[in-house]
């Protein structure tokens, strides 16, 4: 009998993929299912977050400037699809699983807020139990979606997404723990990669930055342009876990580095882009607003909630929680400029024609 479109990527797999990579026929799901037959499960799993709403509300969520007018400016989706390259690029050379890579990158920021950072910290004051994207990117797809089932997703793509998230001081530390995966472990190292890079571009376009204010020690080691940088990072990341592939003694604890060169370079620019970009007047300067438009928008649904969607109070019901927390996963799944209308429409007097 003919192998299944499934059941010959399994088996290719298992022939051309690293020993320490994850294989998709061992993929566990919480909820059991009927294996697809075109499909790996891994595959299944980034083509339901791919199509979720969620996904597609990321178009209009700040990166890092909020609410670019631009044509050019990042969102939260191009930062996503700019991860899920960057992590492709060196899961292929490692011989790792794209699929699980892909999936892991698409969904890891599935929970941020409107406004970007901004709007995560203004949850994050509000809510008693606390707000962070990467555990509302878990609760979206274990608990939101499909009106309260979750998406089923595998054990490997939901752990990925979850630990993606790392401390201010080092793209290499962790805040929640470490990804078992290669895989999961790869993202949280591209997802800074990405950002890092791509936010001096969008910086320098609007005028924030200049060539000359980056630390040109760091960029002496990484490179003066964007695709220098990123080539200059991707290439050490192959270069320094070429174990990963199966052909060299490989550390223990496994876990996926960069070289000591490359990785100071690289918290250098973090560090100048924290102290020179994010956490500039300028760029906060809109803060307080923010703070206020999400404090105000959660102050009135706690009081109000039979305004809140009807499958978010069901869920709220069937769980037993808090009205607070069916207000938080409403405010967190409202794009930049869905929460700016919806605060008009509450709080501002409606205008007439002549």
């Amino acid at each position: 009998m003919a192998l299944t479109p499934r059941e010959y990527q399994e088996a290719l797999e298992a022939r051309i993929l690293s020993p320490l990579a994850a294989q998709s026929a061992a993929a566990v799901r919480e909820r059991p299912e009927p294996p697809c037959p075109l499909r790996t499960a891994y595959q299944r799993d980034r083509d339901r977050i791919l199509h979720s709403k969620p996904f597609r509300r990321l178009k209009h969520k700040t990166q890092v400037f909020i609410a670019p007018l631009g044509d050019h400016y990042r969102t939260r989706l191009t930062h996503t699809l700019e991860v899920t390259q960057v992590a492709r690029t060196v899961a292929r050379a490692l011989h790792l699983n794209e699929d699980l890579t892909e999936a892991i990158g698409l969904g890891h920021d599935l929970g941020h807020a409107p406004f970007g950072h901004a709007g995560e910290t203004a949850l994050t004051r509000i809510f008693v139990e606390h707000f962070r994207h990467n555990e509302q990117s878990r609760r979206i797809i274990e608990v939101l979606e499909r009106n309260g089932q979750g998406l089923n997703l595998t054990y490997a793509v939901r752990e990925g997404i979850y630990l993606h998230s790392k401390a201010r001081r080092d793209i290499m530390t962790t805040a929640w723990g470490t990804a078992t995966t290669l895989e999961g472990q790869l993202i949280k190292i591209c997802d800074s990669v990405a950002y890092i890079n791509h936010d001096i571009d969008d910086a320098l376009r609007a005028g924030v930055l200049h060539q000359a204010d980056l630390p040109a020690d760091a960029l002496a080691i990484l490179g003066h342009t964007h695709g220098e940088r990123l080539h200059t990072m991707v290439a050490d990341l192959v270069a320094c876990n070429d174990w990963a592939t199966g052909s060299g003694a490989a550390p223990d604890p496994l876990l996926i580095g960069m070289s000591p060169t490359i990785l100071a370079a690289t918290n250098q620019l973090r560090d100048f882009m924290y102290r020179e970009v994010y956490h500039t007047p300028h760029n906060k300067a809109d803060d307080a607003k923010v703070r206020f438009v999400i404090e105000t928008l959660f102050a009135h649904f706690v009081q109000h909630p039979e305004q809140l969607p009807e499958d978010l109070l069901a869920i709220n019901r069937v769980r037993a929680e808090p009205i607070e927390r069916a207000a938080v996963d409403y405010i967190a799944g409202m794009t930049d400029r869905y929460a700016l209308e919806v605060f008009k429409r509450i709080f501002m007097p409606r205008t007439w024609g002549a």
